[in-house]
């Protein structure tokens, strides 16, 4: 059996264990000293000298400045709880229309052109109209025809030439011929095909000779002086949510813009599969830069309560989630602590906090639960 190298790994183990045990072991400079090994270890620096170690130490036995650790610390300041929701939405005009035609007919004329901007009532297509010109007329002549029947048998009727049924059976001539007219008339008018509302024109689906029905979309009318902004929001700000809440959009295409809006409806539920609310705003399109469709990013802000802020280094993490060391009395003290929002520089916590209390940003590596403090201001960059 070798002995050697067991021996040497025995000796190895001493020479490291009688150093550590002369810096960390109060007994052991004694022994040490007994044995002509405290000063050598001293003089090569494996233990401080006693001097120094009295130097090195605080109050409670750990290292640090004279009066106790040295940390820097400072008040926590409060600010205001901020719940910042981002949702993607899609643009529509304030008010759109497809425009259709009235009655079946072939194209004859278009008088707008995709783009153009139109007022209520502007015609924007005609159809071919003779058939229904001349029923028109064919009315007209079968209402005059009524009228005549009608005041002749006035004339009669005190001859006693005619009887109470045969100007009944006229008055009721008249009336027909004059539901007749109107129908005619309404016909004739639906063969011109006019703006609904005011707007700019889409693209048109057809051209003169096309033959259309009632099914058939000419073109599409979009009112964006202003447009409407359809999103939605988590479940949680629900009840948050209201009309004339301002909202900021921000158009994708063209980052870097910032819009103000309103809220200017909510849906009465929540949608069950996505557990989101829809929500729509309304924004000013007064210079025309933005299109129906055009995808927006909208943010809207909710303000909650005052909350401490803590400096992002000041938070630790342990075994049972995160705390923060504060500094109570002039000794250190272990708070654990609720994240509630994570800004840039600042982090809202909900914690146990006292008047009084300062927050720990550097030295906390050295604390120990009761260890005396000393207590460093922030450098202020």
């Amino acid at each position: 059996m070798k002995i050697g190298p067991q021996l040497l790994i025995a000796a190895a183990l001493v020479a490291i264990a009688l150093p550590l045990a002369g810096r960390f072991i109060p007994g052991a400079r004694p022994f040490l000293g007994s044995v002509g090994l405290l000063s050598p270890m001293t003089a090569i620096g494996l233990i401080p000298s006693e001097q120094d170690d009295k130097g090195g130490k605080g109050q409670g036995g750990w290292p640090g400045a004279e009066g106790g650790i040295t940390v820097i610390a400072a008040a926590p300041e409060r600010l205001v709880l901020r719940d910042v929701i981002t949702a993607i939405g899609s643009a529509t005009g304030a008010q759109s229309v497809d425009l259709s035609p009235g009655v079946a007919g072939r194209v004859v004329a278009l008088q707008a052109s995709p783009g153009d901007q139109v007022a209520a009532g502007d015609i924007i297509a005609t159809l071919d109209a003779e058939a229904a010109g001349l029923a028109l007329e064919r009315a007209k002549l079968m209402l005059q025809d009524a009228q005549t029947t009608l005041e002749r048998l006035d004339r009669l009727t005190g001859s006693g030439a005619t009887t109470a049924l045969q100007r009944q059976d006229a008055e009721l001539a008249l009336r027909t011929a004059e539901l007749a007219l109107r129908r005619a008339t309404r016909d004739l008018a639906d063969h011109s095909i006019t703006a609904p509302i005011a707007g700019y024109i889409g693209l048109i689906e057809v051209q003169p000779g096309d033959l259309v029905t009632p099914a058939t979309v000419i073109t599409r009318i979009e009112d964006r002086s202003s447009l409407m902004l359809e999103f939605r929001v988590p479940e949680r700000v629900a009840a948050q949510v209201t009309p004339g809440a301002t909202v900021a959009a921000h158009p994708i295409s063209t980052p870097g813009s910032d819009i103000a809006g309103l809220v200017i409806a909510v849906d009465n539920r929540v949608e069950e599969a996505s557990r989101t609310l829809r929500v729509r705003a309304a924004i000013a399109n007064t210079d025309d830069a933005f299109r129906a469709g055009m995808a927006f990013r909208i943010t809207l802000e909710f303000t909650g309560a005052e909350h401490p802020a803590v400096d992002p280094l000041a938070i630790q993490w342990g075994a049972t989630g995160a705390f923060v060391w504060v500094v109570r009395d002039g000794k250190a003290t272990r708070l654990p602590i609720r994240i509630l929002q994570r800004n840039a520089d600042s982090v809202l916590v909900e914690t146990a906090l006292e008047p009084g209390d300062l927050v720990v940003t550097e030295g906390v590596q050295s604390l120990r639960p009761d260890a005396e403090v000393t207590v460093q201001a922030p450098v202020k960059s």
